[in-house]
C-alpha cells in the first residue's frame, strides 16, 4: 500500500506575494497541481495534503480533486513537524509513505516510479531522492557510502565549511516505511540553527536509509522566490518546445515562445517568434501561427494562418486567415474558408463559411450566414444599456463601409446595406437598405 503526503503549509515569505506559494503558476498550472499530476499514474491508496498558511484558499483551489485528504499544520514548525500531523489520520495505515513538496513542480512520474522501485527492492526503511548540483547553495547535504547508504543529511545552515563542499544534495522527496517512521517521529527535536523539526533527522534515525541520485537535477528544482519560479518556467518551456519540435513542429525562435502542457499540434505547424499558447489548445495541420500572437483555450483546424492576433476560447475551422491585429473573444466560432482581417473584433458570434470581415469591424453576439461580406467599419451595436442583443445576418448579405446594425436585428439573405447606414429595423431577403441623412453642402463655408 502507498500513501502520498504533499507538504504545502509554508508561508513562502520570499515570494513577496499575498498568494500562497503553492498556488503560484508555472506553465499556466499551479505548483501544487503540477505535483498532483506527477502522481496520477502512481495510483496511491491515500493522498494527503498538509496545509497551513492560507490553507482554506489552497483547499478551495483543489475542490475538483475529490480524493484528497487535508491536514492542518499549525504552527508551521518544519517538515518533520508537518509529517507528525499525519499520525492521527494514518494510524491504521500499513505501507509506505511518499513525501513530496508542493513547491517542487517539475518532478516526473518516471522519477517517482524509480524511487518507489528502489525503495521496494532494497527493503529500505527510507529512500531519499538526491541531486548532485554544481552550485548547491541553500540545499541540505547528503553524506553516503558507495552503496547508496545514507550516513547523514545536514541542512546547509548546520553544515561546517568543509561539509558545504559536498555537492550531493537532498531534494526533500522521500519514501518511508510508515510503521518504522512512526516509531521515531516523536523523537525528532528542533535543536538546530532554524529551531525547526526536520524530517531529515528521521532519515538518520532509521536503520536502512538509501538514496537514489536523480539524472536531471532540474526535476527537483524548488521554488522559494520569483527568480526560481522564472527558472522553473524556463526549464518547463524548453522541455515542452523540444518535445513538439521532435514531433515536427517548427519554432522560428523557440526561446521567444511559450506553450502549455495541454497544447496539441498537427503536422507541419510553424510557430513564429513572440507567439504564446495557453490552456487547452488544439492546432491542426499546416497552420502558421504568429508572429506576435496569443492563443488561449482554442481549437484551430487545418490550414489556418494567424498573424499578430489574440484569440480566447474560440473555435476556428479550416482554411482561414486571421489578422493582423484581430481579436477573437470567448465563444466565437469561425467556419471554413473565412477571412478575419486587421483590427476586427469578434465576440460570442458564429461566422458562416466563406464569409469575409476584412477591416475595422466589431461583430458581437451575432450569427452570420455563409458568403457574407462585412464592409470596413461595420459595427453590430449589441448593448442597449441593460443587456446584450443578437444580430442575425443571412447568406450572401453585404454591409457597406461604416454601417451600424442596432441589435436586436435580423437581415435576410442577399441583403445589401448602403455605406454609412444606421439600421434599426429588420430587413427582408433580397432588399437594399439605406439609412442616411440627406447630404448638405454649404458653399463658401471656409470664408464665413
Amino acid at each position: 500500500m502507498l500513501a502520498i503526503a504533499i507538504l504545502a503549509a509554508g508561508k513562502g515569505t520570499r515570494m513577496k506575494s499575498n498568494i500562497p506559494k503553492v498556488l503560484h503558476k508555472v506553465g499556466g498550472c499551479t505548483l501544487v497541481e503540477r505535483v498532483l499530476s506527477s502522481c496520477e499514474k502512481i495510483n496511491p491508496d491515500r493522498k494527503v495534503i498538509i496545509i497551513g498558511h492560507k490553507g482554506e484558499q489552497i483547499k478551495h483551489s483543489l475542490t475538483d480533486h475529490k480524493e484528497l485528504e487535508f491536514v492542518i499544520q499549525q504552527p508551521q514548525n518544519g517538515t518533520g513537524h508537518a509529517v507528525q500531523q499525519l499520525v492521527p489520520i494514518l494510524k491504521d495505515f500499513e505501507g509506505d509513505l511518499l513525501v513530496l513538496n508542493g513547491d517542487v513542480p517539475l518532478l516526473k512520474t518516471y522519477t517517482i516510479q524509480q524511487l518507489l522501485a528502489k525503495h521496494l527492492e532494497s527493503h529500505a526503511e527510507v529512500t531519499c531522492l538526491t541531486a548532485r548540483l554544481s552550485e548547491p547553495d541553500g540545499y541540505g547535504r547528503v553524506f553516503s557510502d558507495d552503496q547508496g547508504n545514507i550516513d547523514a543529511i545536514i541542512e546547509e545552515k548546520d553544515c561546517t565549511s568543509e561539509q558545504r563542499k559536498n555537492t550531493l544534495t537532498n531534494s526533500g522527496v522521500y519514501c518511508f516505511n510508515w510503521r518504522k517512521l512512526t516509531q521515531i517521529l516523536s523523537d525528532l527535536s528542533n535543536k538546530n540553527a532554524q529551531k525547526e523539526i526536520y524530517l531529515t533527522d528521521a532519515v538518520t534515525k532509521l536503520s536502512i536509509a538509501k538514496h537514489l541520485e536523480i539524472d536531471d537535477p532540474r526535476e527537483v528544482s524548488g521554488i522559494n522566490n520569483k527568480i526560481q519560479m522564472a527558472q522553473c518556467e524556463a526549464f518547463l518551456q524548453e522541455d515542452l518546445r523540444n518535445f513538439w519540435m521532435n514531433k515536427g513542429v517548427t519554432f522560428i525562435d523557440p526561446a521567444s515562445c511559450t506553450i502549455s502542457d495541454n497544447c496539441c499540434f498537427g503536422n507541419d505547424v510553424v510557430i513564429e517568434p513572440q507567439t504564446h499558447l495557453r490552456g487547452h489548445c488544439h492546432i491542426g495541420d499546416n497552420c502558421h501561427l504568429g508572429p506576435g500572437s496569443f492563443i488561449s483555450n482554442s481549437s484551430i483546424g487545418n490550414n489556418v494562418n494567424v498573424i499578430y492576433s489574440v484569440m480566447n476560447n474560440s473555435v476556428i475551422e479550416n482554411d482561414i486567415f486571421i489578422g493582423p491585429y484581430a481579436h477573437l473573444r470567448p465563444d466565437s466560432k469561425i467556419n471554413n474558408n473565412c477571412k478575419i482581417g486587421n483590427f476586427v473584433e469578434i465576440k460570442k458570434s458564429n461566422i458562416g463559411q466563406n464569409t469575409n470581415i476584412s477591416h475595422l469591424s466589431y461583430i458581437g453576439d451575432s450569427d452570420l450566414g455563409s458568403q457574407v461580406n462585412i464592409g470596413a467599419g461595420t459595427i453590430t451595436a449589441n448593448y442597449d444599456g441593460r443587456e446584450k442583443n443578437k444580430t442575425i445576418i443571412g447568406d450572401h448579405t453585404k454591409t457597406g463601409a461604416n454601417s451600424v446594425l442596432i441589435a436586436p436585428i435580423k437581415l435576410g439573405d442577399n441583403v445589401t446595406v448602403g455605406a454609412g447606414s444606421t439600421i434599426t429595423e429588420d430587413v427582408p431577403d433580397q432588399a437594399l437598405t439605406i439609412a442616411r441623412n440627406t447630404q448638405v453642402i454649404k458653399e463658401n463655408w471656409s470664408q464665413c
